[in-house]
């Protein structure tokens, strides 16, 4: 049986703690769950902005201390990806975030289905991505 393993981007690690169902399964069912340093950079982000930060921090270490997380590098390769990708949505006019562009290169390089609430990634077709309704 292959593996099942997958992108969380922002919105579904934010779905999965919310408790959204559809996440929680995935993730769940995962064997292998991998964040990028942008996912991590946006959490990291919004957690400073917040009032509760330092909770939410703790909840990220204990999510990252699983054995089945893992954090990927961004690379030249995943640089080149990047490239791949833009070019190509702005050959169809169709821009998406830059940092999505970014989680969306490093699936790419890595053959990971990238689990998300942002239909943007319906765009790219150099991915899988799962959307899940919130």
């Amino acid at each position: 049986m292959e593996q099942v393993k997958i992108l969380v981007d922002t919105s579904a690690y934010s779905a999965f703690l919310s408790g959204n169902s559809d996440i929680k399964e995935i993730i769940q069912n995962a064997d292998e769950i991998v964040l990028n340093p942008v996912v991590l950079a946006e959490l990291l982000s919004g957690f400073s902005l917040g009032t509760k930060e330092k909770r939410n921090r703790e909840i990220l270490d204990d999510f990252l201390s699983s054995e089945r997380v893992h954090i990927l590098d961004i690379d030249f390769e995943t640089s080149e990806r990047y490239a791949v990708i833009l070019k190509y949505l702005y050959s169809k006019g169709t821009p998406i975030p830059t940092n999505d562009i970014w989680i969306a290169s490093s699936a790419m390089q890595y053959g990971l289905k990238v689990i998300t609430l942002d239909n943007h990634y319906s765009k790219i077709p150099q991915i899988l991505a799962q959307i899940v309704r919130s």
